[in-house]
């Protein structure tokens, strides 16, 4: 081709407002893409615990969800033990826990690094971490929103967990008090794994 005919074109695909520019297709970065089977519970993005990098959570669609509050300094703490135990046990059937660390409840004051810091050295905890927000009340992140809103349940402490299953639209709610090792929490994650 001519090359001065190339510089015009090329010029009329890259400037607003001309006719080619008008109907190109956008590209969309894949951070920003959703696939078209992820949920609108799903279509949020938080930052990574460790890193603070954006994380979008439809890379859980498909997967059955255990989504938990959390807190350093709770008496319920020990229940991060449960919670990657019960990680490790379920993740190659397609169970993913999600944790949000908050300070709601004046129990997880430390930075996202120090929580990071303690969960990893204290727990051994590998199951996907949040940076520090709110859960309840008008602060509440905007999933924990969703959550209470499909439940008619918000967490009243820290370690409220919410089962989310496969098509990231049926919710089953347990309180704070139910331990991960719990017979009907077990249940309910078998029967949300069983369900395609």
């Amino acid at each position: 081709m001519n090359a001065s005919l190339v510089l015009p074109i090329l010029a009329m695909l890259l400037i607003p407002g001309t006719a080619a520019a008008a109907t190109a297709t956008p590209v969309v970065p894949a951070s920003v893409a959703r696939p078209a089977d992820c949920a609108p519970l799903l279509q949020h993005s938080f930052p990574r615990l460790q890193d603070e990098k954006p994380q979008a959570l439809c890379q859980y669609a498909g997967k059955v969800l255990v989504i938990v509050n959390t807190a350093s300094f709770c008496g319920f703490t020990p229940q991060y033990e449960g919670l990657e135990a019960l990680y490790a046990r379920y993740k190659d059937r397609g169970l993913v826990v999600l944790g949000f660390p908050s300070n709601d409840f004046s129990q997880e004051t430390g930075s996202n690094k120090e929580i990071a810091d303690f969960c990893e050295n204290t727990f051994g905890v590998k199951f996907p971490m949040f940076g520090k927000s709110g859960v309840t009340g008008k602060t509440a992140n905007p999933l924990f929103a969703q959550l209470a809103g499909k439940t008619g349940q918000r967490p009243r402490w820290n370690f409220h967990k919410y089962v989310v299953a496969r098509d990231g639209e049926s919710v089953t709610s347990f309180n704070t008090s139910v331990n991960p090792k719990d017979p009907a929490f077990l249940k309910e994650i078998e029967k949300r794994l069983l369900a395609k």
